[in-house]
């Protein structure tokens, strides 16, 4: 697209140390011949029925070469209120945590010490990309021995994640779990998907909540088994895809750990009176035929049976739902 430039790269990479996301603003001067024939080939790629994506990327990518660079830009997304305590109680919770992103890898190590997934005394294991395929499981290995500490962080470029996920699939799978923390950089919306599925196909006994905020997190959220969006002013397209919406990441503790807590605890109580109200009902009639040469007769009235479970349990049901032993804090 453009021309490597040192001034460029080197002003990229102060601004993502610094936790900016940047932005590298170009132009292009078409002649009227160029731009008819880029016009009909992008035309005819949004109108074909077969990798219209495909076509269209081609499309976009022949006329973005050999570009004029303007300026570079960094903006500062700022973190919302609580999240590096948020993230705290969630880790004190035992819950593992994943940050996956699309940032350059200098801006996501920023953030994830902005927030408390890196601390002073982590540490930290970046993946190099390789040449060989071959390396890549000796390098994982490699790393997966070093890890000496518990407050160990893998970091993960998406350009190393392909060839990590196609010939090291359950070594990469091994090293997550041995992480404290794991951080994914420059990832695509493909690749967050992937890490998800490949975690549920190797732990098959973790639960994954995926948290997103944009289009780019709706694959993710959708992959997990509970898929958690956060309205953002960008959109409202993770929140529409998820199976619960909150206003702010700040959100998470109370849904997870008291509304979630809540709802695992109440409902197995629940599903475990249910099956102890059946039973009686059936060892009683069990004993009733068995005493009486296994007559075809019930030993309840209709009613009586009617009555049971609309006039006689339903307060317990009641006492289950609306039980607390430990009020939220507001």
């Amino acid at each position: 697209m453009v021309s490597y430039n040192d001034w460029l790269d080197e002003e990229c990479s102060n601004m993502a140390r610094e936790g900016l996301r940047t932005l590298v603003v170009a132009k292009k001067v078409l002649t009227k011949e160029q731009y008819q024939n880029f016009y009909q080939r992008y035309h005819q790629a949004k109108m074909s029925t077969h990798d219209r994506s495909q076509l269209v990327e081609d499309a976009i990518e022949s006329i973005e070469d050999n570009l004029q660079l303007l300026c570079a830009t960094g903006v500062e997304d700022q973190l919302q209120n609580d999240v590096r305590a948020s993230i705290e109680s969630l880790i004190q919770a035992g819950i593992k945590i994943c940050m996956l992103t699309g940032d350059k890898l200098e801006t996501a190590i920023c953030i994830a010490q902005s927030c408390g997934l890196i601390k002073k005394a982590s540490q930290i294991f970046v993946m190099s990309s390789v040449e060989r395929d071959e390396d890549i499981i000796e390098q994982l290995t490699d790393i997966k021995e070093k890890m000496t500490i518990m407050d160990s962080v893998f970091i993960l470029p998406g350009d190393c994640f392909d060839q990590c996920f196609e010939y090291a699939e359950n070594v990469l799978a091994d090293l997550f779990e041995e992480s404290k923390s794991v951080i994914c950089c420059r990832c695509s919306p493909e690749q967050k998907a992937n890490i998800v599925t490949m975690i549920k196909k190797h732990k098959p006994k973790a639960r994954i909540a995926a948290i997103g905020d944009g289009g780019n997190d709706v694959a993710m959220i959708q992959n997990a088994h509970v898929g958690i969006g956060i309205e953002a002013k960008e959109g409202k397209q993770a929140s529409l895809a998820a199976d619960f919406a909150i206003d702010e990441f700040s959100n998470i503790c109370p849904l997870l750990m008291y509304h979630g807590r809540y709802a695992y605890k109440q409902t197995c109580i629940l599903a475990q009176f249910v099956m102890h109200r059946g039973i009686i009902l059936s060892v009683i009639q069990v004993l009733f035929c068995h005493l009486n040469n296994f007559i075809t007769l019930s030993v309840f009235d209709s009613l009586l049976m009617m009555a049971y479970t609309s006039i006689y349990t339903p307060l317990a049901v009641f006492s289950i739902v609306t039980d607390r032993d430990y009020v939220e804090d507001r």
